[in-house]
């Protein structure tokens, strides 16, 4: 999926769980005007039903440790299966 599949993979591998909402979290660069337009087209409306883009300016390294005290999403799959 180019050319954005190798860092959508890391995104997602990486993402978190929030259980105050109840929602998957991660921190995606994105170019896509709408954001993440591509993406969901080939992939994520395919796993997710309802998507919301933060629109922060901010640098993706200081966005992951916003979130980075949150459980791993895939961990907390897991656990609930």
């Amino acid at each position: 999926m180019e050319p954005f599949g190798r860092a959508m993979t890391t995104a997602l591998e990486n993402a978190r769980f929030d259980p105050a909402s109840g929602e998957a979290v991660w921190i995606e660069e994105d170019y896509c005007a709408p954001p993440l337009a591509m993406e969901r087209a080939e992939v994520l409306d395919d796993y997710f039903t309802e998507i919301t883009v933060v629109d922060e300016d901010i640098d993706e390294a200081a966005g992951w440790q916003q979130i980075d005290d949150l459980p791993g999403l895939w961990e907390q799959i897991l656990d609930q299966t």
